[in-house]
């Protein structure tokens, strides 16, 4: 059976609410600052709107959001956030990773676990009523996704993200279980578990040990965010390659920056006779006017 699944990233909701002084005396006035020189007139909810129209148009049968929905964490953004996402589909239909903006000053992840839970609980924490407890996994249809998360607060000027044993552990096991039932294995998390990838002030602190998994346990794809850029790279899995796919962040306008526009990734994974197709289709504002097109049309090499 065809599944058709969507992925976005780096929502970066707008406007910034206002900041009382006590919010700006911590690592926030930064990101305050960053905000109102580079981001303001960057990043805007008239394209994330424009891209998000487009993508409900293609009924993906699931949403992946690979983090930073929102800028500081403030609690205004979150439930911000809470309201974007019931617009973009049901709980069950939207899975959530966080991202490091997400978990921007101590005690914000907390918060965000608690505004979102609905879209960052696995099947398990959604049947029994528990918390959200990464990484979580997902069954639909034959595709697994499953939710890592690599958001934590870090001090000014750094957006690192980590990947620890404990979590780590469970990934290499959710990863066993849904391997050996046949399914398509989609790994969501927001910093890119590449080498290089991204700066060493913003990289992910774990590689290593996430590539380790994927090669002894297998995947099918690994979808990140974070350096708003549109790129592919592989992890050499357990006798074939394993696509690593970024997109640009959904709110990117056409002009004013040096990172590509907003654009969303869909890909079309169905089961064959050798093992899996996966199709991957990238939507993108292509001018000012918010004009949206198909820029990308690839067949990904996927599958045990």
């Amino acid at each position: 059976m065809m599944f058709r699944l969507a992925h976005i990233s780096d929502i970066h909701l707008s406007p910034l609410p206002a900041l009382t002084l006590r919010e700006l005396i911590s690592k926030r006035i930064t990101g305050y600052i960053n905000w109102r020189s580079n981001r303001k007139g960057m990043m805007t909810g008239g394209t994330l709107e424009a891209l998000t129209d487009d993508l409900l148009t293609q009924h993906p049968d699931h949403i992946a959001v690979t983090g930073d929905l929102v800028n500081l964490a403030l609690d205004e953004e979150l439930e911000t956030a809470q309201r974007w996402l019931k617009t973009l589909g049901r709980p069950e239909d939207v899975s959530v990773v966080p991202g490091n903006h997400d978990a921007y000053v101590p005690g914000a992840l907390k918060k965000t676990r608690r505004y979102w839970e609905a879209w960052m609980r696995g099947d398990k924490q959604a049947a029994e009523n528990l918390p959200v407890e990464f990484p979580y996994l997902r069954v639909r249809g034959d595709v697994a996704l499953i939710g890592v998360s690599s958001a934590r607060a870090t001090a000014p000027f750094m957006a690192t993200g980590d990947l620890r044993s404990k979590q780590a552990t469970k990934l290499a096991e959710i990863l066993t279980e849904t391997g050996q039932r046949g399914l398509f294995r989609v790994i969501m998390i927001h910093h890119p578990p590449i080498r290089g990838a991204a700066p060493s002030h913003k990289r992910l602190l774990g590689i290593g040990l996430f590539q380790r998994i994927v090669r002894q346990h297998g995947a099918e794809l690994v979808l990140h965010g974070h350096t708003h850029l549109a790129t592919r790279y592989e992890i050499n899995g357990p006798g074939w390659t394993v696509p690593v796919i970024c997109v640009p962040s959904a709110s990117q306008s056409f002009a004013g920056s040096h990172k590509p526009p907003a654009a969303y990734n869909l890909f079309t994974i169905e089961k064959t006779n050798v093992g899996w197709s996966c199709h991957m289709k990238q939507r993108s504002v292509i001018d000012a006017q918010m004009t949206i097109q198909t820029i990308r049309d690839d067949d990904l090499l996927a599958g045990s």
